[in-house]
């Protein structure tokens, strides 16, 4: 993925990760339109940030994404980068059904789901754009479990393999597949979250993410270097030692 010269919608961009990114996105020289749920959000990110785009949409709502891939591409027919940022962290108790059910279930529709159906609804424009990606967001935990966290270290498992596999599937396409792999991050993705002191502080993961990006043009996943400790565990052969210190560790690390 080139660093500048793109036209890019980041749904699930109104705060954290997503936003942060977004806005260095912009200042790289790149048309940014952030999507997110919440109008007043949507409104206050375009007053403070002229030139950010924004579009109301709803990831867990089928309808809500193909109604804003509409309304973005009517837009910014340019567009030729989505970043499928959008998700939702619960902790669970898989003791009993009412400890982990609805809550499983709205984690796998927003977190996969989401992803899924918002690929489905820009893959065919995408493939019109002679240089295109998707950029598709995983965490440490799909390849190192975190214990109160079940169904969201089972979804981002799955965005991983999602996107090893449509990238086999694209690879005769002019659309790249990329993956982005944070660490735990100081966001409110759960309560108290930002202040974590054991999670990376965001300007500093954004930092390197850009820098990576910049620097990688063709990689296919982006690691900041503090997410390899529970990336590649198996690889090094110390999995059950990373896995324990993750779980002695504060109980909602990303």
């Amino acid at each position: 993925m080139d660093i500048s010269g793109n036209t890019i919608f980041i749904p699930g961009s109104t705060s954290g990760i997503g936003l942060a990114l977004a806005l260095e996105l912009q200042a790289k020289g790149n048309t940014v339109i952030v999507g997110g749920r919440r109008g007043d959000l949507l409104r206050r990110i375009a007053d403070e940030h002229p030139g950010i785009d924004t579009v109301q949409i709803d990831t867990a709502d089928s309808a809500s994404i193909e109604a804003a891939a509409k309304d973005v591409l009517t837009r910014h027919p340019e567009l030729n980068v989505l970043i499928a940022m959008a998700g939702i962290m619960r902790a669970e108790d898989w003791h009993r059904p009412e400890g982990f059910l609805e809550t499983a279930a709205s984690v796998i529709t927003t977190n996969v789901l989401g992803p899924i159906r918002l690929i489905g609804a820009f893959v065919e424009h995408l493939q019109t754009r002679p240089d295109a990606t998707i950029m598709t967001v995983s965490s440490g935990l799909a390849f190192t479990p975190l214990r109160v966290t079940p169904s969201y270290n089972a979804s981002k498992a799955a965005i991983h393999m999602l996107s090893e596999s449509i990238r086999l599937q694209l690879a005769d396409t002019s659309v790249k597949v990329v993956e982005l792999e944070p660490p735990a991050v100081q966001t409110d993705i759960v309560p108290g979250h930002a202040e974590n002191p054991n999670a990376m502080p965001l300007e500093e993961f954004v930092t390197e993410t850009m820098g990576l990006i910049e620097s990688q043009p063709e990689a296919t996943e982006i690691q900041v270097e503090r997410v390899k400790f529970l990336r590649y565990g198996e690889v090094r052969g110390d999995y059950d030692q990373v896995v324990a210190v993750l779980n002695a560790a504060d109980p909602h690390n990303r």
